[in-house]
């Protein structure tokens, strides 16, 4: 698959994605889901290597919440708009769980993702582990959502 690179442990990641991976998982310890009892956690490097990290946020009118990626990035977008992200991991466990379970971002934040890097002309490496274990590195969150809407479907 093109623009995508696959890891079969955690050990042959880089220094830099294993470090973005672990910040990941303990922000995933600040997730409020009592509803959902599945904690995510993201962890996003900027461009001055700076690392902002979100957790996902229920709230019992469901539409009200926040994924963990989009929590990070609008904190990222409002508290350092001149900076850009080289990087997002994104990680996942049941409440009362300590093994991280597979994750892949849901659609609106893939779009929100997509919407980062038309912003900031870069693309953004996004990190997760797959089902089948592996580590999964996109060059693109663009590789994420192929068919994705942007300024140029308006």
């Amino acid at each position: 698959m093109d623009g995508f690179h696959f890891f079969s442990e955690f050990a042959e990641l880089s220094a830099q994605d294993q470090d973005l991976i672990q910040l990941a998982r303990k922000a995933s310890n600040s997730s409020y889901s009592p509803y959902s009892q599945f904690m995510v956690g993201a962890s996003a490097r900027l461009d001055d290597g700076r690392i902002i990290s979100g957790s996902n946020q229920e709230n019992a009118s469901y539409p009200a919440g926040l994924c963990a990626e989009r929590v990070a990035l609008f904190h990222i977008a409002s508290s350092y708009p001149d900076r850009s992200v080289d990087s997002i991991a994104v990680v996942a466990r049941r409440a009362n769980d300590t093994k991280f379970k597979p994750v892949s971002p849901c659609g609106i934040c893939r779009q929100v993702m997509l919407e980062v890097e038309l912003k900031q002309n870069k693309p953004m490496r996004v990190i997760l582990q797959s089902a089948d274990g592996r580590w999964v590195v996109s060059e693109s969150a663009q590789h994420l959502l192929p068919f994705s809407f942007g300024q140029d479907s308006l």
